[in-house]
């Protein structure tokens, strides 16, 4: 199908003065295979013997956004012997005599910045650079000491106040930095279907951002895509084979002056499914339970047939309890921004379903707000209150593989 005329200004990059490119801008837009493909074809012809690194979120998402896809690339096969060492994360790239390693980071947090001291580098690609800290990125950077080193970097749009706007988007010339912005138009393998389906799938600030590439800041109802016509199904309509054909699990919100949540989850592969709540306002009913107590009430909520438990793990002492009692807990990821973007995208995309039933969780669906004082400051939370269902469904989707949310 060929190339889009702004996919060939990334490959006519390195060839320019330019010492970085950015490129920003709506999902599916063709930016990161373009990109990486550019990326090793300049190192392979530009250096020999040489370091380079690809950074991500995590070493998981680098090989799933771009060493397996470079890996199925028919000009790399036929022009190149690739090997990739999946034990030390380190992809071997050769061309006749000329022999260069790309090596795999992850920068998820601030502690992220220690993996990669010590290597020199040539180049480095920081794809979705928007959800790595600054001292990863800064650090990574700092790595590049080879001469004709160059930067490249990807994202999706976040808050306007984000640092990477606020240093590099916006200050372009300061960098000598080549920037570019995509839309889904400029994919040329982008089907109208595919298209058409983004657009359905998101509303609110992730439409503003993933469908249209805008960098705003985040407002009002967080799942605002939410339906209770298409979201949610009533008991007489639940499948009946799910207990059989799907995996289940309970994903919990603790609290003992705040509300204890419990989510009954079937999870078929495809649809996620919340069957049945646990509710205990401590508040409400004037009376805290115990560790203990709250342990005998999910084990009653599980009922003979044991499942996974996947629970805050701020709640050690809970933790422990469930422990002691031969309950197989899995402690939750509580990356509150990335829960929410996956999960706003499964809403979006009806394969998450609701009983009727599960009357709270439904209730904070429309309830769930961004803090808009944060949001002003760049940063991308939700007010805490009427939250605890909304926070244990987060806590369950962010344990799904990231091939659920392609």
């Amino acid at each position: 199908m060929g190339f889009s005329e702004k996919q060939r200004e990334i490959f006519r990059f390195p060839y320019t003065h330019y010492e970085a490119l950015i490129c920003d801008g709506a999902v599916r837009s063709g930016k990161t295979s373009v990109m990486s493909l550019s990326f090793l074809l300049w190192a392979m012809g530009r250096f020999d013997r040489c370091a380079f690194a690809i950074c991500g979120k995590s070493v998981g998402s680098v090989e799933r956004n771009i060493i397996t896809p470079q890996l199925g690339v028919r000009y790399l096969q036929d022009n190149f012997s690739i090997r990739y060492n999946r034990g030390g994360h380190v992809l071997i790239v050769r061309r006749g005599v000329r022999e260069n390693r790309f090596y795999l980071f992850g920068g998820k947090d601030e502690s992220s910045y220690a993996l990669i001291q010590g290597v020199t580098l040539a180049g480095v690609l920081l794809d979705e650079v928007a959800l790595m800290p600054q001292s990863f990125v800064e650090q990574a950077l700092a790595r590049c000491s080879v001469d004709g080193a160059k930067f490249w970097f990807n994202c999706n749009p976040e808050n306007p106040m984000h640092w990477f706007r606020q240093e590099w988007i916006l200050q372009p010339d300061k960098h000598n930095a080549l920037h570019l912005h995509f839309m889904m138009t400029d994919n040329p393998s982008l089907s109208e279907e595919t298209r058409q389906r983004y657009e359905r799938t998101y509303s609110g600030v992730f439409y503003q951002r993933y469908v249209l590439g805008k960098w705003v800041a985040a407002e009002g109802v967080i799942y605002s895509m939410f339906s209770e016509t298409e979201n949610t199904y009533r008991p007489d309509q639940r499948p009946k084979a799910m207990a059989w054909l799907s995996e289940r699990t309970i994903a919990v919100d603790y609290g003992t002056a705040n509300p204890a949540r419990f989510l009954d989850i079937y999870d078929d592969g495809e649809t996620v499914r919340v069957d049945r709540e646990y509710d205990w306002d401590s508040r409400k009913e004037h009376a805290q339970k115990t560790d203990r107590e709250y342990a005998d009430d999910l084990l009653a909520f599980m009922g003979p047939q044991p499942c996974a438990v996947i629970v805050d793990p701020s709640a050690a002492s809970f933790i422990a309890e469930l422990g002691r009692r031969g309950v197989y807990v899995v402690k939750a990821d509580n990356d509150v921004p990335d829960g929410i973007r996956k999960t706003a995208g499964l809403i979006g995309r009806r394969t998450i379903q609701i009983c009727e039933t599960c009357a709270r969780l439904i209730d904070e669906m429309g309830t769930y707000v961004w803090d808009e004082k944060a949001s002003q400051r760049g940063e991308e939370k939700p007010v805490k209150q009427n939250d605890h269902s909304a926070d244990a469904l987060r806590y369950y989707v962010n344990s799904l593989p990231d091939w659920r949310f392609e």
